[in-house]
């Protein structure tokens, strides 16, 4: 059983697994991650052209950096476990999967990643982005308590949900919103990060720094992307502020302390502290990059 670390996923870039201008820039962007997508920002005529150059794309790759993270094309498409095998093998982060409608796609996906002797910290991630998927939120969500089923993130698919439902999109969101606090709330009831969907219009940055800091309010732990000049407005809508940080901290100083090393409960300042506390200061810390 692998334990997940929390890691920073304020700034989640797509790039294309075919745009070779993009993928050239990666390394001076200040994104936390990157997700290399063969999905779709990818035609079907370049599907395994995309999928060869993954090992181009990794082999160059300095250990400790960034997060990498692949999209493959569902399982269910004829791409789909050619996609996943070929991820493997490059070895990135995390697998993140498209259409994810019921937990048995994640079970299956795994499942595949067990047959080939994936490494345990291999982590899945999955896009949420039809009503179905909407429908069995929990039951998806909660493989994040199985450390063995690999899930360690939920994606906001928002043009997907809009697509497939027709809801009108208002620059407030306020049709989205019940959807997007439900993915929020079966996240935290998994112990997973959840993502907020794209921004389509990249060049209207003050109206994504808005919809940055109204996903940071509704409890996404980031943002994913589309272009490069939204990772400012990102990274400073989900970074944690100097008092969380500092709070944050002594939460993880004290329990630190070899007297409360097997407490359930402590003391701070007159605060009762819990340990689930400190779980949410690691993830406030790991935002913080601490």
């Amino acid at each position: 059983m692998q334990i997940r670390t929390p890691r920073p996923r304020r700034s989640v870039l797509y790039v294309p697994a075919t745009n070779e201008k993009a993928l050239a820039k990666i390394a001076q962007l200040a994104c936390d991650a990157v997700i290399i997508d063969l999905e779709d920002a990818v035609a079907p005529a370049e599907k395994l052209a995309a999928r060869e150059r993954l090992k181009a794309i990794f082999a160059g790759r300095e250990k400790g950096g960034r997060e990498m993270i692949v999209r493959v094309n569902a399982l269910s498409s004829e791409w789909g476990e050619g996609d996943l095998l070929a991820a493997r093998e490059c070895r990135p982060d995390g697998i993140l999967l498209p259409k994810v409608e019921t937990a048995r796609d994640i079970l299956e996906a795994n499942d595949l990643l067990d047959d080939t002797d994936a490494r345990p910290s291999l982590w899945l991630w999955a896009m949420i982005e039809t009503p179905r998927a909407l429908l069995n939120i929990g039951a998806i969500a909660a493989l994040g308590r199985d450390r063995g089923a690999r899930l360690a993130c939920l994606v906001a698919g928002t043009n997907d949900l809009v697509k497939e439902t027709g809801v009108k999109v208002t620059p407030d969101r306020r049709y989205l919103a019940s959807w997007l606090s439900q993915m929020v709330l079966a996240a935290r009831a998994g112990g997973l990060d959840v993502l907020d969907g794209v921004s389509n219009d990249f060049r209207d940055l003050d109206a994504f720094a808005r919809e940055c800091e109204e996903g940071r309010n509704m409890g996404f732990d980031g943002k994913t992307l589309i272009h490069p000049a939204q990772i400012e407005a990102a990274n400073a809508a989900f970074s944690p502020s100097g008092d969380e940080v500092t709070d944050a901290l002594a939460v993880r100083a004290a329990f630190a302390l070899p007297e409360n090393e097997k407490k359930g409960v402590i003391s701070i300042d007159g605060r009762m502290i819990e340990r689930l506390h400190l779980d949410q200061a690691e993830r406030v810390l790991a935002r913080a990059g601490k």
